[in-house]
């Protein structure tokens, strides 16, 4: 009998996400369902246009701004499915974030989530200038944020203060050992990954140019901090990306989280884990309070 690995405050809170979550085949109206069947009330927040790319603000009283991401594959995410974690990182950190909602696969692939976050990102810098930008984002919204700060690097800008990584989707192969030993079981799973990534880039798109993790050159990029968790198909890929960023001369820090798996900050309140990682989180952006 091998042990598990997950904590077992992580396991029980596995098991209840994973409870009747479905199958990839399902089809992507029924994981949104799915995604969306366990949300409380939404509390009134503010919304506002940026450039035509829809923004729910967090107001804080910090001087960063966060231009976050949600995850969810590109597919079945969205502003109130993350809410209570940009509520909880807006009070951790008392930075104001932006919750981008991008276009969704597969109605709208590659490159359209990217655009729209890089867009959010250059309204954000009109929007509240000369306050630091960091931009953020979970999973395959972690992976948005890090193509966006590629893309203000090589576009001109905005510059960006910071890039906050939550066990980014960086990289389309699912090559690497934690995909094998981490498919099934830890709720989200290689196979799901593997389809979202089909749902993103479609028949046409470019998946090397879609995977932040394999760009060609990552010097020059904001200072990043990558909270990873071990039992997480998507963990090896962080791990490569961090060292891959070190070596270009970006200061780096990576938080791996033991026992827990892929979306663990969503316990917040529940798991010192997760409660942890946020805590990190604000500690790390502390110096661009002012």
């Amino acid at each position: 009998m091998t042990t598990d690995p997950l904590t077992p405050a992580a396991r029980a809170l596995c098991e209840a996400l994973s409870a009747g979550f479905p199958r990839p085949e399902a089809g992507p109206e029924a994981l949104r369902a799915a995604a969306r069947a366990r949300l409380g009330a939404i509390p009134p927040t503010p919304s506002v246009s940026a450039h035509g790319v829809p923004v729910r603000v967090y107001e804080g009283p910090a001087d960063p701004v966060v231009v976050f991401a949600h995850g969810g594959g590109w597919v079945l995410g969205d502003l109130d499915t993350h809410d209570r974690l940009c509520r909880a990182l807006a009070a951790r950190t008392r930075a104001t974030v932006l919750s981008v909602d991008y276009r969704r696969a597969p109605e709208h692939r590659f490159p359209a989530a990217e655009d729209d976050v890089y867009t959010a990102l250059r309204w954000a810098a009109a929007a509240y200038p000369g306050h630091p930008l960091v931009l953020a984002g979970d999973s395959s919204g972690g992976g948005l944020a890090a193509a966006a700060a590629l893309r203000a690097r090589d576009g001109g800008g905005p510059p960006v203060a910071a890039q906050l990584l939550l066990y980014p989707a960086l990289d389309h192969r699912l090559d690497r050992p934690s995909a094998r030993d981490f498919a099934d079981g830890f709720f989200h799973t290689t196979a799901h990954m593997r389809w979202y990534w089909q749902q993103y880039l479609g028949p046409c798109g470019d998946p090397r140019a879609a995977s932040p993790g394999l760009a060609a050159d990552l010097s020059r990029l904001p200072p990043a901090l990558l909270l990873l968790a071990d039992c997480d198909p998507l963990r090896d890929e962080g791990l490569a990306h961090a060292r891959r960023l070190s070596a270009a001369a970006v200061p780096t820090q990576v938080h791996l989280h033991t026992g827990m798996f892929h979306g663990f900050l969503a316990g917040a309140g529940l798991l010192p884990e997760a409660d942890a990682a946020l805590t990190t989180a604000a500690a790390w952006l502390a110096p661009l309070t002012g």
